[in-house]
């Protein structure tokens, strides 16, 4: 593959130059949605005791269930009695109660209630234990490679793992797959049935700050301290997070905030390329064209760091000549963005045309002009 070094736009400068994030979680990661750029991960594939955060698990598998229309938002599930002798944050759900899917979504969700868990898992699978290896393997599916989930709460047990990446590819997929029920990780609050007022409040700490926080959950237990799997936007950005490990809720909370600020003030996003407009034109061989016009799919964009646009480095990488028939849509090369102290942007490079091959007396002048070339490259050293 040869590499061809591209001016492709002129980045704005900013004042100063991005700064590190130094967590004071014991594992952290922090994902930017728009340009699929980790910006920052701290032992994120280590598995931990993910506490409540679990419940994601719980609640992306009974969105599923409602899309597949297994159950719908006024379904009513019975209470058992080891729903009901659940510890911890509940609903006090007991078991003359005849919840709604709707409220069962909201009481997980905003209150975290465990008894909640036990009620979905029961109704969906027939009891807790076979839910749970529902859940591994639906992890599984969905790309959770270090996740085993021992129950639908998060309620201590050695074999329940997760890790704070896979708790993040679990929060994409719940903003992404179910974009109208995930609404529901926006409330602030939940009074069911008026049962422990005080309670009804959701224990994010991000919603009520006017920094486009919108999700997801939080997390406590004496083994796995303090976490939150958060997610905000700002100006058409998404930035999902997830923090472990710290050692009070006011201490989840701050840094919550101070990674969320972070996130948007320290990086700001660059359109490259612009969907659908050509990238580079490649040399083609023995084709009806001498060139091809190489574009993207969706554009490209990517995040760089305050201070640090006049660093970005550019490359469509592809190799040249390229042979025909070429078809409109064939990936032929990648664009590969350089971006101080990132991971390289690969965004794949498409024909942006058909160029068929060349009949006989073209591909002999092709080949004649070929040969001529070499040989000058050969005489000229």
């Amino acid at each position: 593959m040869r590499a061809f070094l591209l001016k492709l736009i002129a980045l704005l400068a900013l004042s100063a130059p991005a700064q590190a994030f130094d967590t004071n979680a014991q594992t952290a990661w922090v994902y930017d949605m728009a340009t699929g750029t980790v910006l920052m991960e701290k032992n994120a594939d280590q598995p931990i005791p993910p506490a409540s955060m679990s419940k994601l698990m719980t609640t992306y598998m009974l969105f599923e269930a409602i899309r597949e229309g297994r159950v719908q938002p006024d379904t009513r599930l019975p209470v058992s009695t080891k729903a009901r002798q659940m510890g911890g944050s509940t609903m006090f759900l007991n078991e003359q109660d005849r919840p709604t899917v709707d409220e069962l979504i909201k009481g997980i969700i905003v209150l975290s209630g465990n008894d909640a868990c036990v009620v979905v898992a029961e109704g969906l699978a027939g009891t807790e234990e076979a839910f749970s290896r529902q859940m591994t393997e639906k992890g599984k599916e969905l790309g959770l490679t270090n996740s085993v989930f021992a129950n639908s709460s998060g309620w201590p047990d050695p074999r329940h793992r997760m890790t704070a990446h896979d708790l993040g590819i679990l929060a994409m997929h719940l903003i992404s797959d179910f974009p109208e029920l995930y609404k529901n990780f926006a409330l602030t609050e939940f009074p069911f049935d008026n049962r422990a007022p005080a309670n009804r409040f959701n224990r994010n700490p991000l919603l009520k700050l006017g920094i486009g926080a919108d999700g997801l959950k939080t997390g406590h237990t004496q083994e796995a301290g303090y976490g939150l799997v958060g997610s905000a936007v700002q100006d058409g950005r998404r930035v999902i997070f997830v923090i472990t490990g710290l050692q009070s809720d006011s201490a989840r909370a701050e840094e919550a905030e101070r990674i969320v600020n972070w996130a948007f003030r320290q990086f700001t996003m660059e359109t490259l390329v612009p969907a659908g407009e050509t990238v580079v034109e490649a040399p083609v061989w023995l084709g009806t064209l001498p060139k091809v016009g190489l574009t993207t799919k969706d554009g490209a964009n990517v995040l760089v760091p305050a201070g640090a646009q006049d660093q970005v480095k550019v490359e469509a990488v592809y190799n040249s000549p390229i042979p025909a028939p070429i078809a409109k849509g064939d990936q032929l090369g990648q664009l590969v963005v350089t971006v101080p102290g990132a991971k390289n942007a690969v965004t794949p490079l498409l024909a942006a045309q058909d160029v068929p091959e060349a009949g006989f007396m073209g591909r002999m002048k092709g080949a004649v002009l070929r040969l001529g070339s070499r040989a000058i490259d050969a005489v000229g050293g």
